[in-house]
């Protein structure tokens, strides 16, 4: 069972890197915020949650501050339902004295206790609120007012900014915003901090410690413009990649005529012009080695003829000893001539590509005048191509290919059974094929048939199907002809040669299909 591997795209690559590169900064700022986390959560007050949260405790604690203790409850509720967070008041000792029934947690309680003590409540010195100790209204660990103005019970509320600090706790989790604030208990007679509680199941609490929103919405924004930015860039290489690679391939099938684009200033700019110098080069190489073939064929045509001449001749001479010896080197002499009418006919269908001049060729009359010439051993071969089906193509070079394929059948799979040929429009071309029963040939080798001088048998003699120019005949022929030619094996035996070609007019009926 052959494996099948998946290609990855180059451009995928660089994306994928790219928002790979995102992920890892990202983990990152995770990390940084975990350990802020681990070191406490009062710095979401400084990452703009005081603001707002000194603005909405100045409001309750204003409308708390101007009613009774009996409608805490009731203003703590409005602003539960407006926010969706719970507000809760409580004495410095724990004693809840507005808002749902909820306790303290021990470690909220400690937090309160230490800044009770002083230090994390303690005002600035120059703040003009804060009265000396001697100053009636004043206990230690409060926030006292300015002096009491005559004619008051108690000391003016100072205004904030209030200390306050955040707790989570576990199980379940919570998150309490504890703010130390001048609220008049009513049931003391001096102006005592209070403390008002923020009480939230999620670190965003609403948006008002921490807006999850503004940032998501800038990290998408990062990324789409970050796509948007890079999509130029990696289309650009990519695009430029697939035509070269396109180029390349075109040029291991042996078209030296195709060229990329040189437009490029950067290394794929020179990449594409050195695949055109190459494809030049190729092209004058090969073009050279075709030539010298058929100039080498040609020159060996005298020679071969004089020396069939003489062997005619020295066959009347011989006498019956002589005979086999003749003989011998009769069949020599016409494998030499076979060889160099190969190579004829290969050279000239190679270098005269550029000047052949297509035309409307009828399949069907190609494919009959091909097994005429060549199914003269009684081979089968069932032919089954419409009548009215015709092919841009040379006659001649078209004919030369069928027989080629035909003979090549014949003589590997001619006794394995039945050879066809068939022909059908597919949209924007027609596929011809020629198929036979034999055994086949290597999947290995299935891309190679095609190429000169190759053979399957590595022995070349008459005996075992001559030197392996055939299919390179066939291929030439089909490439002369704006064409394709490719093979696979057939199951469960057999080899399938199949040519694609532009589509003639041989008729109103050829226009239908």
């Amino acid at each position: 069972m052959r494996r099948v591997s998946l290609r990855f795209p180059l451009y995928a690559k660089i994306l994928l890197w790219f928002f790979l590169n995102l992920v890892v900064l990202g983990v990152a700022c995770l990390l940084l915020v975990r350990a802020e986390f681990d070191t406490g959560y009062d710095w979401l007050l400084a990452a703009g949650a005081g603001e707002r949260l000194q603005a909405i405790s100045d409001v309750i604690l204003g409308e708390v501050n101007d009613r009774p203790r009996t409608d805490w409850d009731t203003v703590l509720k409005r602003f539960d339902d407006a926010y969706h967070v719970q507000f809760l008041i409580y004495r410095l000792d724990g004693t809840q004295l507005a808002g749902p029934t909820t306790p303290l947690p021990p470690e909220v309680r400690a937090r309160v206790a230490e800044h009770h003590a002083g230090r994390g409540f303690r005002p600035p010195p120059d703040d003009p609120s804060v009265l000396p100790p001697d100053r009636p209204g004043w206990e230690p660990g409060e926030l006292p007012g300015p002096p009491p103005r005559r004619g008051d019970a108690r000391p003016a509320l100072p205004q904030g900014p209030y200390p306050k600090f955040i707790v989570r706790t576990t199980d379940p989790t919570r998150y309490w915003l504890v703010v130390r604030a001048p609220i008049r208990d009513p049931e003391r007679a001096h102006n005592g901090p209070l403390v008002l509680v923020t009480l939230s199941s999620t670190m965003s609490a609403g948006g008002l410690f921490f807006d999850f929103r503004p940032w998501l919405a800038v990290g998408l924004g990062a990324v789409l413009f970050s796509a948007v930015l890079w999509f130029p860039l990696v289309r650009g290489i990519t695009r430029s990649i697939a035509l070269m690679t396109h180029a390349t391939q075109q040029i291991a099938e042996g078209r030296f005529d195709v060229r990329t684009r040189e437009g490029r200033r950067d290394e794929l700019g020179l990449l594409g012009q050195s695949i055109n110098r190459m494809a030049a080069r190729l092209a004058g190489f090969v073009a050279g080695q075709k030539r010298f073939l058929g100039d080498v064929a040609h020159e060996l045509c005298s020679p071969l003829a004089r020396i069939q001449v003489a062997l005619g001749i020295l066959e009347q001479r011989a006498d019956e000893a002589q005979q086999p010896y003749v003989n011998d080197l009769r069949e020599e002499v016409q494998h030499m001539s076979s060889l160099v009418n190969e190579l004829l006919s290969f050279s000239k269908a190679s270098l005269g590509a550029a000047t052949i001049k297509l035309q409307p060729v009828p399949v069907r009359e190609v494919v009959d005048k091909a097994v005429g010439r060549e199914a003269t051993d009684g081979a089968q071969v069932k032919v089954d191509v419409p009548e009215d089906l015709a092919v841009l193509a040379e006659p001649e070079l078209l004919t030369r290919c069928l027989s080629n394929l035909l003979r090549n059948s014949i003589r590997y799979a001619g006794e394995a059974g039945p050879i066809s040929v068939s022909a059908r429009r597919e949209q924007d071309l027609v596929r011809l094929t020629v198929a036979d029963c034999g055994p086949g040939v290597p999947e290995a080798e299935l891309a190679q048939i095609f190429d000169p001088f190759y053979r399957v048998d590595a022995s070349r003699d008459a005996g075992t199907g001559g030197v392996g120019l055939g299919l390179a005949i066939v291929k030439t022929c089909v490439e002369s002809c704006r064409g394709s030619v490719s093979c696979r094996n057939r199951r469960p035996s057999g080899l399938e040669v199949e040519l694609k070609l532009q589509p003639g007019v041989a008729g109103p009926a050829a226009k239908e299909q």
